[in-house]
C-alpha cells in the first residue's frame, strides 16, 4: 500500500508475459478483496485523449444555461441529459454538482409488455452549440470499453473462473458516462458533492482533474482520501460483482466533496455494468475463497438486485425525482 491510501495497479503488466500478468491478477485479486479501490495506470489512455475530454466537458460547462438547459434531463425519460445544480440527490439530500448523462444510443423499447427497467433504454441529448461533445466523448467510450473488457477478463481469472466469463454473461454492456463538474463553495463545513452510496453496476473507472481531489472512500471503518494520480483512473466495483461473488468482493462505500471556492473540478466516471435484462449468475468461487464470502450486505433501504436494469432502475429514480415524476409517476406508486 501507498502513501495514497489506495493501492496503485499496472494493467500494461498484462501485456508483459505470463509472470507479470500472474503478479497483476495476485495484486486485483487483493485490492478488490481488500479495499475495493485502487488506482489503474498503463491502460493506454492517451494524455492527449485525457485532455480533449476535459477541453470540450469544460466547454460544455461554460454554455449559456440557456443551451445547457434546452437538454435538461426532465425532458428525456431515460433520464439523458444535463442536470443543474442540486438536481441529483443521494440518501435524499442534494449533491451540490451539475452533469450530463451519456448512455449508449439505441432507440427507446415501446414494447407495452416490457420490462419496466427498459424505460432506462433511449437516445441521448446532445447539445446543438458544441457537437464536438459527441465526437469526443464517443471515442472516450470505446477506448474505456477497451480497458474495462481487458480489467474483467483478468478479474475472471483472477477469480479462478473461464477468462470470458463476464463477456458471455454482459450481453450488449448497459455503460453510463456522467460528465460532472463540482462548483466551489464558500463553507466552512465541507459540501456534499456527492452522499455517501455504492455504485450499483459491475465497474467504475474514474477520470479526475489533476490536483483537484474530493473523492473519500471508506477503508477499515474509516473515510480516507483518494486523491487523483495523474495518468490514472480510479477503479471501484460495484454491487453486481458483490452479488456475483455473494461478498466475497464487495462494493465500497465512498462520498464526494466540492472543492474551495474559487475553485471547481470536473470529474467523469465510466460505469460499466451488463445489459440492462442481463442476470449476472452467482460466480463458482473455489472452495477456498468461497468460504472467505461474507454474503451480500442486507440493507432494507438499499436492495442489490441479481438483475441489473433492477439495480440500474432503483438508483435512478431515486436520485432524480423530478425525472421519476414527470415521466414515471406509476412506478412510483407501485413502489411506494
Amino acid at each position: 500500500m501507498t502513501a495514497l491510501n489506495l493501492p496503485i495497479l499496472d494493467l500494461s503488466q498484462l501485456d508483459e508475459g505470463d509472470e507479470a500478468a500472474a503478479r497483476f491478477r495476485d495484486d486485483l485479486a487483493a485490492a478488490t478483496r481488500d479495499v475495493g479501490f485502487f488506482y489503474l495506470v498503463g491502460t493506454g489512455v492517451s494524455a492527449e485523449l485525457e485532455e480533449r475530454v476535459h477541453r470540450v466537458s469544460r466547454a460544455f460547462f461554460d454554455l449559456p444555461e440557456a443551451d445547457k438547459l434546452a437538454i435538461e434531463n426532465v425532458t428525456s425519460p431515460h433520464f439523458r441529459g444535463y442536470t443543474r445544480i442540486g438536481g441529483e440527490r443521494t440518501q435524499g439530500k442534494v449533491d451540490w454538482r451539475e452533469q450530463i448523462d451519456i448512455g449508449p444510443e439505441r432507440e427507446p423499447v415501446t414494447d407495452p409488455e416490457a420490462a419496466d427497467f427498459f424505460r432506462l433504454q433511449g437516445p441521448n441529448l446532445w447539445p446543438e452549440a458544441l457537437p464536438e461533445l459527441r465526437e469526443v466523448i464517443t471515442e472516450w467510450h470505446d477506448r474505456l470499453t477497451q480497458v474495462a473488457r481487458k480489467l474483467l477478463r483478468a478479474w475472471a481469472l483472477a477469480l479462478h473462473a473461464e477468462e470470458d466469463y463476464f463477456d458471455k454473461h454482459f450481453g450488449d454492456p448497459a455503460t453510463l458516462i456522467k460528465i460532472v463538474r463540482y462548483p466551489g463553495v464558500d463553507t466552512d463545513e465541507p459540501q456534499q458533492g456527492v452522499g455517501i452510496h455504492k455504485d450499483s453496476g459491475v465497474l467504475t473507472l474514474l477520470w479526475v482533474q489533476p490536483e483537484r481531489g474530493g473523492l473519500q472512500v471508506e477503508r477499515d471503518g474509516q473515510w480516507v482520501d483518494a486523491p487523483p494520480v495523474p495518468g490514472s483512473f480510479i477503479v471501484n466495483i460495484g454491487e453486481m460483482l458483490e452479488y456475483a461473488t455473494q461478498g466475497y468482493l464487495r462494493a465500497t462505500n465512498h462520498r464526494v466533496f466540492s472543492p474551495r471556492a474559487p475553485q471547481d473540478r470536473i470529474s467523469i466516471p465510466f460505469f460499466f455494468s451488463p445489459a440492462l435484462d442481463a442476470r449476472l449468475p452467482i460466480l463458482e468461487l473455489p472452495a477456498e475463497l468461497a468460504a472467505r464470502a461474507r454474503g451480500v450486505e442486507q440493507d432494507p433501504s438499499n436492495p442489490i438486485h441479481s438483475l441489473y436494469g433492477e439495480n440500474a432502475l432503483k438508483s435512478r429514480l431515486r436520485a432524480h425525482p423530478d425525472v421519476a415524476e414527470r415521466w414515471h409517476a406509476d412506478l412510483l406508486a407501485a413502489r411506494s
